[in-house]
């Protein structure tokens, strides 16, 4: 298990390489944030978006939560969304989940968790929404993805209901939602649905 130290050698080794790299890099990301897109995904850490997408620092805008999820009373998720879309003025908003997404899992159980209940409500929802179809699945595995995939287009759905997206487009704002999913085994993204 790594120290704490190591973490902070890590970072000074990073900052080196970068440096070496592009002596430049550092005075022009600290000069300016412009990112197009902002990412919404979850907290897991096998799922850093930067590394999937490719990306380096400053050119995406991150926010992260257990499963994904864009909750209205959420003023932490709802302040990032304002800030991506009125004073970065990003393009895209992504919101990403991933197959074996613990939140999902747990929401699929029927199991107290303590607290994280409450956060998961809205998943459990989405689960008594399409129970039909997620009942005709028998296999525990196949059943839990598909509740990611419709976990994220539940999401994609409530950015798009947001009155800051809804104002952006009355104002003829550029402005994309997509949905996407990422596989954590063979680490491909799927592409689930766009709205504009």
């Amino acid at each position: 298990m790594n120290k704490i130290t190591d973490l902070l050698e890590n970072n000074r080794k990073w900052s080196q390489q970068v440096t070496k790299n592009d002596p430049r890099f550092f005075a022009d990301l600290a000069a300016q944030q412009n990112p197009d897109y902002l990412w919404i995904g979850c907290s897991d850490s096998r799922v850093a978006a930067n590394t999937i997408v490719g990306l380096l620092p400053g050119e995406i805008f991150v926010h992260r939560n257990v499963a994904n999820l864009v909750n209205h009373t959420d003023i932490n998720c709802l302040s990032v969304i304002q800030f991506a879309v009125e004073v970065l003025h990003v393009e895209h908003i992504i919101v990403c989940g991933h197959y074996g997404c613990g939140g999902v899992q747990a929401a699929l159980e029927d199991q107290r968790h303590g607290l994280i209940d409450n956060w998961l409500q809205q998943i459990q929802d989405t689960a008594h929404l399409y129970s039909h179809l997620l009942e005709s699945i028998d296999d525990r595995e196949t059943r839990s993805n598909k509740l990611c995939q419709l976990n994220v287009a539940e999401q994609v759905l409530n950015v798009g209901e947001t009155t800051i997206v809804q104002d952006a487009w009355n104002h003829g704002q550029e402005l994309e939602i997509h949905g996407w999913i990422y596989g954590s085994s063979n680490r491909i993204i799927v592409v689930l649905q766009k709205h504009e």
